[in-house]
């Protein structure tokens, strides 16, 4: 059932192509009329030869007929394999084209519990593996089944005994094709999956090395990557095995049937039921008919895996898409920066509570600092304010408008985010500085670095603000590419700002200058603001202590150390007395 359903998808998935498909069954059948001819010009060319003296024009005529029929076959074919490979490739293009444009829609959620290596495997192993199948099924598909009702025909022709004892034997082939190929799908998709999960797991340790060095945990690594290797091995090695059966089982119900017509064919010539010419032309298309399905059982053996692999690509395109924003949803503009939290309720996982019954009111203009022990919802908090996550229930205003009736650009653009993670492209420094407002001028993108306190360190790099850094800031220090992306906040002077340890890794001098920075830039804006290093939030207009997804104490700097509750013993925790 399931594999009908997969192949439904794709037959929707060649619909567009149908006119090419047409073509290639065109060609396949040019393809099988003319290589099915060719056996009776040779044919009568033994007979020639045979059965009385040898008419040397008739020989050459016949010997000429046969290489231009076969030069002719041999063009058709391929043009036809042209016509096949454009039309697969076509389709898995389209294929790779929505799996890029579903990941852009999907849901921050789903994109955080995926691993990326497995989305990776699904575009360029999976996609190539489906690729290499429907390549076959196209160019030996077509062909075999058109070659077996044309041999069919003729051999009816030429003797119906021996054609129905060769149409009786040949389904035992196709129950040994039909019994293994059965077994092998699931053997496939194991497949698929293990190469999925290795590719996360490479992924991983590729984007984390350094940290796989600082804990000297390079032995482990390639311990585990030989044990998934190992499964992996054993996966491929199970399923290539158990589909390798086929041929061979096939093939020898093939020989049998062939030697029996052999030996039939022989006893027709001596008692003059046939003559020499027609038993070879006989054999031919006994070889012919019975080579598609040997080809065919490689195929359906082929399509199992392509179909494991194509399951695991539908899979990722019928994952519910992020929801749209409504066609009359509002877009922010001229925001004054009043926020309010309603009773809002949310978790990650529905069995283990997060956020509950939360509650904050900020107008315009005010810093609001939360602080908290790790896993306490923090980070949570700026997820559903950006709406990376919408809540479980409650709701959260901006303006006195529900975020869920605003477009999400208008609503992230309004915001000017500074992580401890960096957000950097492979680009030029002033590209990745102009990300947020890309007709900056030069004037303008030199003046936000100073104001972030980057300019002097890119000035002093070879190409000064045209030198081109990976994604992952190429020889930056952590503390620079925390600096270009503060400009990048000072450039876009967005209306309110989320600060999240902005400045977990710079040298204090540069830190004391960025928070007169900061200072300067939230004037009149409402500001959140996640710190570790409670020095830095003395100043908050409102300071929100977290514990367990609650809010347990706010209040200022002042009146929660005269508390001395939560907030009390943590910021002593860091400073003594």
């Amino acid at each position: 059932m399931k594999n009908k359903d997969t192949v439904k998808k794709l037959l929707l998935r060649i619909k567009p192509y149908m006119p090419l498909v047409l073509l290639s069954l065109i060609l396949a059948f040019i393809t099988v009329a003319s290589t099915l001819y060719v056996p009776i010009v040779i044919g009568q060319t033994i007979d020639c030869i045979a059965y009385k003296s040898v008419d040397f024009k008739t020989l050459i005529s016949l010997l000429t007929k046969v290489v231009l029929v076969s030069l002719f076959t041999m063009l058709v074919q391929w043009v036809m394999n042209l016509v096949n490979n454009k039309t697969t490739y076509y389709i898995v293009r389209d294929l790779r084209n929505d799996l890029f444009n579903k990941i852009e829609s999907l849901p921050i959620s789903v994109l955080d519990s995926t691993p990326q290596g497995d989305i990776v495997s699904r575009m360029i192993a999976d996609a190539d593996q489906f690729a290499d199948g429907l390549l076959m099924g196209f160019t030996q598909a077509f062909t075999g089944v058109l070659t077996i009702v044309g041999t069919l025909l003729f051999m009816l022709n030429m003797n119906v005994v021996i054609t129905l004892v060769v149409v009786v034997l040949t389904p035992l082939s196709l129950f040994i094709a039909n019994f293994i190929s059965r077994r092998t799908f699931s053997m496939f998709k194991k497949q698929s999956e293990v190469r999925g999960e290795q590719t996360a797991y490479i992924d991983e340790m590729l984007s984390n090395e350094k940290v796989v060095k600082a804990f000297s945990k390079e032995e482990k690594t390639c311990e585990k990557f030989a044990e998934m290797n190992e499964e992996l091995r054993k996966a491929s090695l199970r399923a290539i095995f158990f589909s390798s059966l086929t041929n061979p089982g096939t093939r020898f119900v093939y020989n049998v049937i062939y030697a029996f017509v052999a030996l039939v064919g022989a006893v027709n010539v001596l008692s003059g039921g046939m003559t020499v010419g027609i038993l070879a032309c006989f054999l031919s298309y006994v070889n012919q008919y019975t080579k598609p399905f040997n080809e065919i059982t490689s195929v359906v053996t082929e399509l199992q895996n392509a179909f494991a692999c194509i399951e695991r690509i539908f899979g990722l395109l019928e994952t519910d898409s992020e929801i749209p924003d409504a066609a009359d949803a509002l877009t922010l503009d001229n925001i004054d920066g009043r926020v309010k939290v309603d009773e809002v309720y949310f978790s990650y996982n529905k069995e283990k509570k997060l956020i509950e019954n939360f509650n904050l009111s900020v107008v315009n203009g005010q810093k609001v600092a939360i602080v908290g022990p790790t896993g306490c919802g923090k980070t949570t908090i700026i997820n559903l304010l950006m709406r990376f996550y919408d809540v479980d229930s409650g709701t959260i205003f901006i303006d006195n408008n529900d975020i869920k009736n605003i477009t999400r650009n208008s609503l992230r653009s309004s915001y000017g985010m500074v992580l401890q993670d960096t957000w950097l492209k492979n680009g030029t420094i002033k590209e990745n500085i102009a990300m947020g407002r890309p007709d900056a001028t030069d004037e303008e993108i030199i003046n936000a670095a100073k104001e972030a306190h980057a300019h002097s360190f890119i000035r002093r790099l070879e190409n000064g603000y045209d030198t081109v850094i990976g994604d992952d800031g190429g020889s930056l220090s952590q503390g620079q590419k925390q600096l270009l992306c503060i400009a990048r906040i000072m450039l876009t002077l967005p209306p309110m700002l989320i600060l999240d340890e902005a400045t977990s890794s710079i040298d204090t001098r540069t830190e004391i200058k960025i928070q007169n920075a900061f200072n300067k830039l939230m004037e009149g804006k409402t500001s959140f603001i996640i710190a570790h290093r409670l020095s830095t939030i003395k100043n908050a207009d409102i300071i929100l202590v977290m514990r367990d997804g609650s809010v347990i104490e706010s209040g200022n700097h002042i009146e929660l150390m005269n508390k001395k509750g939560f907030y009390y013993n943590l910021y002593n925790s860091q400073y003594g007395d």
